[in-house]
């Protein structure tokens, strides 16, 4: 990720190195990128999310593209992303890739980590 918020990517298209795809979807306002063992997901300004990559580890949206909406934040297992909306949701999670269960599962604990009050007794 370059410091103008463009993603430039190299290497082997099977292991997320080719972006040209989705290249113009990068172009501008990024600002994290996630990955699994090999696919890539951008997280934008505004909330949308961008992936390439292997369409088995999480480079393919396509089936819930439209359920990207406000995304605050992403999580990452080695084969899938889950992406957690924001609040105004209520923690809802969208994940996409194989075994999706154990990305989900991963975004709550986190969900549920940062909501617990861990303050000393």
């Amino acid at each position: 990720m370059k410091a103008d918020g463009s993603v430039v990517a190299w290497g082997s298209g099977d292991y997320g190195g080719d972006c040209s795809q989705v290249q113009a979807q990068l172009a501008v306002d990024v600002q994290h990128i996630y990955s699994t063992e090999s696919a890539f997901a951008a997280l934008k300004a505004g909330g949308s999310v961008v992936a390439w990559g292997s369409k088995g580890s999480g480079g393919d949206t396509s089936k819930v593209e439209s359920q990207l909406v406000d995304v605050r934040v992403i999580y990452s297992t080695t084969t899938a992303f889950a992406a957690l909306l924001s609040d105004g949701n209520h923690g809802i999670v969208v994940a996409w890739g194989t075994n999706v269960e154990a990305a989900k599962a991963l975004a709550l604990k986190h969900l549920t980590d940062s909501r617990t009050d861990a303050r000393p007794i």
